[in-house]
């Protein structure tokens, strides 16, 4: 009888550890994923600003020629 009461307990504290170590998994993956989106996010934000920086400096140049 305590055989199996002790065989019992081994395997629920076994699933346990199965639990943690795939929340632990599961979370890594959100996280890379959430970076990964970051890196997406400041790619395109890098490029909407050298966009903008060429607009602002092609008006420059032709407001410097309209000027002249």
């Amino acid at each position: 009888m305590k055989i199996l009461v002790i065989a019992v307990q081994v395997v629920l504290l076994a699933g346990c550890g199965v639990e943690v170590a795939t929340t632990a998994a599961t979370s890594a993956a959100i996280k890379k994923q959430e970076i990964e989106a970051g890196k997406q996010t400041k790619e395109m934000m890098e490029k909407k600003i050298d966009q903008a920086t060429q607009a602002m400096q092609q008006r420059a140049e032709q407001q410097g020629k309209v000027d002249k």
